[in-house]
């Protein structure tokens, strides 16, 4: 396929609507913009190549403009002589000259007019790419969100899997167990010296307020006897 054809065909494209029917939008949006950039690189080549040829023709035409300046000189210089023949001979070679820079003026005109066509063509595929690249950066951003959340929802159906809970459940029961077993370590031994004597120390206080309490009941019975 041309450039030119390309060309065409991405500016009648219409993104969204192709985006929209394809399997795998991101993948077709890659592809079209490398087709646009691979067009965009060969537009502005052929725009180079143009602007190129456009100062070879100016070039040319500034010559052939000078020649007629000569020639119309010679025409002058003729007459001031008294040679009209060689004057009619001049003004003939004018006459040529003159045509092919009429010619070489059209040339140029078309060739700008190509140039002009080019730039144009150039800003066109350069908007189209740029909106091409933001199409693609929503897509991916859309596609790694959809991954983020496909690998979401597949954490959260094995975490409902019922086999999921039979391993938490044991796993709780093997913590509980650890735990049980680090209870039952200090059960039934034989309690420290210093903790036994603390014992005793507190049998003592225990006996004492005991028969404080006693020797108060008694007294008060005494009192009620006499009364």
């Amino acid at each position: 396929m041309g450039v030119f054809s390309r060309l065409r065909d991405i500016f009648n494209a219409n993104i969204n609507a192709m985006l929209e029917k394809a399997e795998d939008p991101e993948k077709l949006i890659k592809l079209m913009i490398q087709e646009m950039e691979d067009t965009l690189v060969e537009i502005k080549a052929s725009c180079a190549a143009a602007m190129a040829t456009t100062k070879k023709i100016e070039r040319e035409l500034d010559r052939e403009r000078q020649r007629a300046d000569e020639w119309e000189s010679r025409v002058e210089l003729a007459v001031a002589k008294g040679r009209d023949d060689l004057a009619r001979e001049a003004l003939l070679e004018k006459r040529v000259v003159l045509a092919r820079v009429e010619g070489l003026e059209r040339e140029v005109d078309e060739s700008n007019d190509v140039v002009t066509k080019y730039k144009t063509d150039i800003e066109q595929l350069e908007a189209k790419l740029q909106t091409a690249r933001e199409k693609h950066r929503v897509l991916a951003h859309r596609h790694r969100h959809a991954t983020q959340s496909r690998k979401a929802r597949e954490a959260i159906r094995k975490a409902d899997h019922h086999d999921a809970f039979v391993r938490f459940e044991n796993f709780e029961n093997r913590i509980e167990r650890m735990e049980a077993t680090a209870d039952l370590v200090n059960y039934g031994r034989k309690m420290p010296l210093d903790d036994e004597f603390a014992a005793l120390e507190n049998d003592d206080e225990l006996e004492q307020e005991l028969a404080e309490v006693k020797a108060r009941v008694a007294a008060q019975g005494s009192e009620e006897d006499k009364a």
